[in-house]
Protein backbone atom coordinates (compact mmCIF):
# COMPACT_ATOMS: atom_id res chain seq x y z
CA UNK A 1 0.00 0.00 0.00
CA UNK A 2 1.46 3.70 -0.91
CA UNK A 3 2.64 5.66 2.36
CA UNK A 4 1.61 9.57 2.21
CA UNK A 5 3.68 11.41 3.38
CA UNK A 6 1.44 14.25 4.58
CA UNK A 7 4.52 17.00 5.56
CA UNK A 8 8.06 17.52 5.57
CA UNK A 9 10.39 17.80 8.69
CA UNK A 10 12.59 20.73 9.08
CA UNK A 11 16.28 19.76 9.92
CA UNK A 12 18.55 22.13 11.21
CA UNK A 13 21.21 23.41 8.69
CA UNK A 14 25.06 23.72 8.81
CA UNK A 15 26.80 26.36 7.31
CA UNK A 16 27.65 29.70 8.04
CA UNK A 17 24.11 31.46 7.63
CA UNK A 18 20.54 29.29 8.23
CA UNK A 19 19.38 27.23 5.43
CA UNK A 20 16.04 25.69 5.55
CA UNK A 21 16.28 22.08 5.23
CA UNK A 22 12.43 20.38 4.63
CA UNK A 23 13.17 16.50 4.54
CA UNK A 24 9.91 14.80 2.99
CA UNK A 25 12.26 10.92 3.02
CA UNK A 26 14.65 9.88 5.07
CA UNK A 27 15.72 8.93 8.76
CA UNK A 28 14.02 11.83 10.32
CA UNK A 29 11.15 12.22 8.72
CA UNK A 30 10.00 9.13 7.32
CA UNK A 31 12.60 6.47 8.95
CA UNK A 32 13.80 5.36 5.85
CA UNK A 33 17.61 4.53 5.26
CA UNK A 34 17.74 3.70 1.91
CA UNK A 35 17.32 7.05 0.36
CA UNK A 36 16.56 10.33 1.51
CA UNK A 37 14.57 13.57 -0.14
CA UNK A 38 15.11 17.08 0.89
CA UNK A 39 13.52 20.62 -0.44
CA UNK A 40 16.71 23.26 0.29
CA UNK A 41 16.52 26.98 0.62
CA UNK A 42 19.54 28.74 1.09
CA UNK A 43 20.25 32.52 0.82
CA UNK A 44 23.08 34.15 -0.77
CA UNK A 45 26.27 33.93 0.32
CA UNK A 46 25.64 30.81 1.93
CA UNK A 47 28.70 28.40 3.08
CA UNK A 48 28.96 24.85 4.40
CA UNK A 49 32.11 23.14 5.53
CA UNK A 50 33.68 20.81 2.89
CA UNK A 51 32.22 16.53 3.24
CA UNK A 52 33.36 13.38 2.06
CA UNK A 53 30.00 11.97 2.70
CA UNK A 54 29.72 8.15 2.61
CA UNK A 55 26.43 8.32 -0.04
CA UNK A 56 25.58 9.46 -3.48
CA UNK A 57 23.66 12.88 -3.80
CA UNK A 58 21.85 13.77 -6.76
CA UNK A 59 20.74 18.04 -6.69
CA UNK A 60 18.29 19.05 -8.93
CA UNK A 61 18.52 23.26 -8.77
CA UNK A 62 15.24 24.36 -9.26
CA UNK A 63 15.73 28.46 -8.43
CA UNK A 64 19.17 30.45 -8.54
CA UNK A 65 22.54 29.06 -8.28
CA UNK A 66 24.53 26.21 -6.35
CA UNK A 67 28.25 26.36 -6.28
CA UNK A 68 29.44 22.73 -5.87
CA UNK A 69 33.58 22.78 -5.13
CA UNK A 70 35.18 19.82 -5.78
CA UNK A 71 38.97 18.65 -5.55
CA UNK A 72 39.65 19.19 -9.23
CA UNK A 73 37.82 22.59 -8.79
CA UNK A 74 34.14 24.16 -8.84
CA UNK A 75 30.94 23.70 -10.86
CA UNK A 76 28.21 26.19 -10.75
CA UNK A 77 24.59 24.89 -11.08
CA UNK A 78 22.01 26.93 -12.52
CA UNK A 79 18.22 26.05 -12.24
CA UNK A 80 17.31 23.66 -14.48
CA UNK A 81 20.33 21.87 -14.02
CA UNK A 82 21.13 18.89 -11.30
CA UNK A 83 24.75 17.83 -10.57
CA UNK A 84 25.13 13.98 -9.05
CA UNK A 85 28.35 13.65 -6.32
CA UNK A 86 29.74 10.17 -5.50
CA UNK A 87 30.31 8.79 -2.22
CA UNK A 88 33.74 9.16 -0.84
CA UNK A 89 34.25 13.06 -3.38
CA UNK A 90 35.28 15.75 -1.37
CA UNK A 91 32.77 18.38 -1.86
CA UNK A 92 31.75 21.68 -0.71
CA UNK A 93 28.18 23.71 -1.20
CA UNK A 94 27.53 27.05 -1.52
CA UNK A 95 25.27 30.04 -2.96
CA UNK A 96 27.20 32.58 -4.03
CA UNK A 97 24.45 35.08 -5.88
CA UNK A 98 22.39 37.33 -3.97
CA UNK A 99 19.27 35.72 -4.65
CA UNK A 100 20.68 32.32 -2.90
CA UNK A 101 18.99 28.93 -4.40
CA UNK A 102 16.36 26.37 -4.06
CA UNK A 103 17.35 23.13 -5.07
CA UNK A 104 16.10 18.99 -4.40
CA UNK A 105 18.75 17.28 -2.66
CA UNK A 106 18.16 12.90 -2.98
CA UNK A 107 20.58 10.53 -1.59
CA UNK A 108 21.31 7.43 -1.36
CA UNK A 109 21.73 6.05 1.43
CA UNK A 110 19.70 8.62 3.40
CA UNK A 111 21.97 11.50 4.81
CA UNK A 112 22.77 11.00 8.36
CA UNK A 113 24.87 13.43 10.01
CA UNK A 114 26.90 9.97 11.22
CA UNK A 115 28.20 9.69 7.37
CA UNK A 116 28.46 13.11 5.92
CA UNK A 117 31.78 13.57 7.69
CA UNK A 118 32.45 17.21 7.38
CA UNK A 119 35.49 19.36 7.83
CA UNK A 120 36.98 20.28 10.85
Amino acid sequence: MPTLIAKPTRITSAGNKPKLIDEYVGRVNSGDEAASVAHMRSPGGWIEPGQRPEFREFTVVLRGLLRVEHEAGALDVEAGQAVITEAGEWVRYSTPREEGAEYIAICLPAFSPGTVHRDE
